[in-house]
């Protein structure tokens, strides 16, 4: 149904995903993911139901199918304040109305992913994604659009990274697909004056701070041991430990699943 040969010239076009696109959909999340999406994903993407959608089509296929799906995007809008990306964010906290885009699924069609990946599949993924982006764009709450990508899908990593997306978070044990864990990174795309919390300048501007005030104190601690020592000897001796990095994970069963998987 969806594996046909293709034109030697495609014509590609892209559209909102509607009602009758449901079994296409269905059967190319089927045959693209390791994972069984619930039939109500399915009803809520083609019903615009919390998800907005596109989908891209081949006009020079045969009347029949000039208009079947040969490719998709899903993305849902969540509030910037309840989002996990809250802390890479720099937005006026005080206004609840600020929104992010979240990508949940994108693919191509096998029989397209076959015609010479650096070009064709990279030309509709890099179209569908730049769909994704324009309506972002035209929400003035929205701030930005972020998605998870499993972390052995190299040809979407560098696709994202080549659409200008920042790589700023790795999910350790993420997925959780067929009995193994995989780690998970976390992409996002500034639009509409969003940022992250900290600019290059001001991290360095940030680190330099810390660094003259922990000499500063480093210096006046030394001096009071010195002080001491004049005296008495100390009673103990201090004891300096770096502070504890922690690393928030976040398992996800993916088996059966609504987990989006990028």
């Amino acid at each position: 149904m969806v594996n046909l040969k293709v034109p030697c010239r495609p014509i590609i076009a892209y559209r909102p995903i509607r009602p009758s696109d449901f079994v296409v959909l269905e059967k190319i999340h089927g045959d693209l993911f390791p994972i069984r999406y619930e039939s109500d994903f399915f009803h809520n993407v083609v019903n615009g139901r919390d998800i907005v959608s596109w989908g891209a089509v081949d006009h020079s296929r045969p009347n029949a199918q000039s208009d079947e799906l040969i490719g998709f995007v899903t993305a849902r809008i969540v509030s910037a304040r309840e989002s996990e990306i809250e802390d890479l964010l720099s937005f006026d906290s005080s206004k609840t109305d600020q929104t992010l885009v979240y990508i949940l699924t994108l693919g191509v069609v096998e029989s397209y992913r076959n015609l010479g990946i650096g070009k064709l599949l990279v030309f509709h993924a890099y179209s569908l994604i730049h769909e994704v982006i324009k309506y972002a764009s035209s929400i003035s709450t929205c701030r930005a659009v972020y998605l998870h990508v499993i972390s052995y899908n190299n040809p979407a990593i560098l696709l994202y990274k080549k659409m200008s997306f920042q790589c700023l978070r790795r999910l350790y044990n993420f997925y959780f697909i067929n009995g193994q864990h995989y780690d998970s990174y976390l992409f996002v795309y500034y639009v509409n004056g969003g940022r992250s919390p900290c600019s290059l300048l001001e991290l360095v501007t940030l680190c330099v701070t810390y660094a003259k005030s922990g000499f500063k104190s480093m210096a006046a601690k030394l001096w009071k041991n010195e002080e001491r020592k004049i005296y008495k000897w100390p009673k103990c001796k201090e004891s300096g430990c770096l502070l504890p990095t922690v690393q928030n994970k976040r398992i996800v069963t993916v088996e059966g699943s609504r987990c989006p998987f990028v």
